[in-house]
């Protein structure tokens, strides 16, 4: 007998794989939750689909219960676009929230790896100070930053206007403590061998243990940017002229002088959201990972 007979007689005599239990059959479980799931995406999605809608409608068509436009026009964005402040607000809130995010980015990680990885007197009471300003509550913060902010006359300049709408966001007591978790799992031996090979401390920091979590710093960065990109509050009370509002305040204040336009206002409310949109489809696999690489770190 050949070889390739040999195989074919041993290929035949090879018992079928079975099929594994409850593979096939109808599971209960698994269709509620798709329905669950298929519900939950429906009520989340719903507002957001109205909103885009409803901005592609006509004056005429926006008294209408019909959920799809009719005729739909771009006339509502054309008007925001040209007959508002709107590429001022978008400018501004992509100001404040660049240099937030590259200045939490650097002081955070500076922070978290000097509370890690050196050995100083009141080191854990710093560190505990730093964690309980995460208790206190933004508002009970907003008076002390505004008297601090007018009595530095810091509004009455463009600059000066600027770093009071990033004040209270320059640091994160958040970041200090997810970069302190991260840099506490690098080893040190790695860190003691480029102390012996010469390097400085900051070229330590810089070239070796801060590209060692760049997870974190991407994590870092998204919840940084949309937070303040996002924020309403502050930047409400302290700007106190037109041209230094963000895209959160313009837009609200909008809704106000729009009256009832509700079409320019879901064309204002839609572009707002554009960026946010992009952050979350681009990064949304670092945001994951950034939350369970946080859960993991004790």
């Amino acid at each position: 007998m050949t070889t390739l007979e040999s195989e074919h007689d041993n290929l035949q005599t090879m018992p079928t794989p079975t099929r594994p239990a409850g593979r096939g059959r109808f599971d209960l479980k698994t269709v509620m939750a798709y329905v669950i799931l298929t519900l939950g995406v429906v009520v989340t999605l719903f507002p957001f689909a109205w909103m885009i809608l409803t901005s592609l409608k006509g004056f005429q068509e926006l008294f209408n219960l019909a959920f799809l436009p009719q005729q739909p026009t771009l006339d509502n964005y054309k008007e925001v676009l040209t007959h508002t402040k709107f590429m001022q607000w978008f400018g501004n809130s992509l100001l404040v929230a660049g240099i937030t995010t590259a200045s939490v980015l650097f002081f955070d990680s500076l922070v978290g790896y000097t509370l890690a990885k050196f050995e100083f007197p009141g080191k854990n009471l710093i560190f505990l100070l730093i964690l309980s300003t995460l208790m206190i509550p933004t508002e009970m913060l907003v008076i002390p930053w505004f008297v601090g902010i007018t009595g530095l006359h810091l509004t009455a300049t463009t600059p000066g206007a600027y770093f009071a709408i990033m004040f209270p966001g320059l640091m994160s007591a958040f970041g200090v403590f997810l970069m302190k978790q991260f840099f506490e799992s690098l080893p040190t031996d790695l860190l003691e061998a480029a102390r012996i090979d010469g390097m400085g401390e900051f070229g330590i920091f810089w070239k070796i243990a801060l590209p060692l979590v760049s997870p974190a710093l991407a994590s870092l960065a998204i919840f940084t940017f949309l937070g303040n990109w996002n924020a309403f509050l502050w930047p409400l009370i302290v700007i106190q002229k037109p041209e230094f509002r963000t895209l959160p305040v313009g837009t609200a204040l909008f809704n106000g002088e729009a009256g009832t336009q509700w079409g320019l206002i879901m064309a204002a409310s839609s572009l707002a959201v554009i960026p946010v949109l992009i952050v979350f489809a681009i990064f949304q696999r670092q945001i994951i990972d950034g939350i369970v690489l946080t859960g993991m770190k004790g």
